[in-house]
């Protein structure tokens, strides 16, 4: 696509950020939509990130998604913060209005709607949930589930005080469990999340027995490479209904997108296929 002198520009703030796949998914949305625009791949050292993100500012971008390391440099950076922003701590999308910042995260949202996309029949209401991790990811997934109503959250981390540390701060039913009760925390649960990189190609791989897993449970693994990780494949071997983690980046990007170039772009089947082929 040849760019105006008015194209709208955004992009990723990342170190490193080679590996992203958001440049590519909205380029595709971008030529899909016939927008005068583009979304560039930013990569900024930390040191820097504050200085880079007020050039983007005044150069005239019209915000920016942020990945690792820069999630907390950028809620400490902004302006303004929405208030899913400040119950999960981090933002991971800025946008430039009025020569303010505003911080956002979208983690959450995506999460919630790849879930409920790929497995409609889960009941956010019916029964516990498990959530493997207490980082970053662990918290929007967290608030996410708190706010749709789960009723209890199981939560577990290989290092627990950090688990009981997050308990506490978010409330909503979550109980910090030990790592080593991973199997017996699976009895009667609708929902198990992996928010760690356990599975991650080139990780170590999740150990887990889902015997105690009731069959119709959902199963959720944020990693998605390979897309389809140990611990889904067992899930689906012994038949619970799965989500991968390539949906949460798809849905994440939606709100980001459009409030940068004024168009609500749709996740479909096409896109997700563009994203997974190499390039």
């Amino acid at each position: 696509m040849i760019l105006s002198g008015k194209a709208k520009l955004a992009g990723v703030l990342g170190w490193p950020v080679g590996h992203s796949r958001s440049p590519r998914l909205h380029g595709f949305w971008l030529e899909h939509y016939g927008i005068d625009g583009a979304y560039l791949p930013l990569p900024v050292r930390p040191e820097r990130f504050k200085a880079a993100v007020r050039a983007l500012a005044d150069l005239g971008f019209r915000g920016a998604n942020v990945t690792v390391p820069h999630k907390l440099a950028a809620h400490e950076l902004a302006d303004s913060l929405t208030g899913r922003a400040e119950a999960i701590g981090a933002v991971n999308t800025l946008v430039f209005e009025d020569g303010r910042i505003r911080g956002d995260n979208t983690d959450g949202i995506g999460f919630y709607e790849n879930l409920r996309t790929a497995a409609p029949r889960w009941p956010p209401s019916d029964g516990p949930a498990v959530v493997l991790g207490a980082g970053g990811a662990a918290r929007a997934v967290l608030v996410a589930l708190r706010d749709a109503g789960v009723p209890e959250i199981r939560l577990l981390n290989r290092t627990r005080p950090t688990a009981e540390r997050l308990a506490a701060e978010l409330g909503g039913g979550i109980r910090a469990l030990d790592w080593e009760r991973r199997p017996e925390a699976l009895a009667e649960a609708c929902l198990l999340v992996n928010t760690t990189s356990l599975g991650m190609t080139g990780q170590p791989a999740l150990e887990l027995d889902l015997a105690a897993l009731p069959r119709e449970a959902a199963v959720c693994d944020l990693v998605y490479a390979p897309l389809t990780t140990p611990l889904l494949a067992a899930a689906e071997a012994r038949g619970n209904p799965t989500v991968d983690g390539l949906g949460m980046l798809l849905h994440q990007a939606v709100p980001g997108f459009a409030a940068w170039f004024g168009v609500e772009p749709q996740v479909t089947p096409a896109l997700r296929a563009f994203v997974l082929a190499p390039g």
